[in-house]
């Protein structure tokens, strides 16, 4: 039995001088990988137009059936996007998600990524569906280069 808690304290006195492994959390997080597949972002063009045109083939992919996308037509006079379309209402069901990454991979105009946010806590079910408005990066900060597309003067 002494040998026993002999043998306990020679492992404990062994790690006692090694360095830490150990992060202080909140104040010093690690570095993610570049593979990483946080929160979903809706990305922007520079002259701030939305990058999605409604496609919906990120819905379609989906294969937890997460995103809900309703297209509607894009106003020529005043345009949301680069196409002729544009996503009218754009939401993604985080607790339904499995963050697989299917939508980053098949929407055409790279408008949907999946950023580097993983803190994503909250207290009520109904704040884990992100809307367009949570998702959209801010107009200044644009993401690419413009497009080339004349669709939005042609109409």
């Amino acid at each position: 039995m002494l040998v026993d808690l002999f043998k306990g304290f020679a492992v404990t006195f062994k790690h006692i001088f090694r360095p830490r492994v150990t992060l202080e959390y909140p104040e010093v997080k690690r570095p993610l990988p570049p593979y990483f597949r946080g929160r979903h972002r809706l990305q922007r063009y520079e002259n701030g137009l939305e990058r999605c045109v409604g496609c919906a083939l990120c819905a379609a992919v989906c294969p937890s059936e997460a995103i809900y996308l309703e297209a509607a037509e894009n106003d020529p006079a005043n345009p949301v996007s680069a196409g002729e379309r544009y996503a009218r209402v754009y939401q993604i069901h985080q607790l339904r998600c499995i963050w697989c990454g299917f939508c980053e991979e098949a929407c055409p105009e790279d408008a949907i990524v999946m950023g580097p946010d993983f803190e994503l806590a909250n207290y009520r079910r109904d704040q884990f569906i992100c809307d367009k408005q949570a998702m959209l990066d801010p107009p200044d900060k644009g993401f690419g280069k413009e497009p080339n597309l004349k669709v939005n003067t042609a109409l």
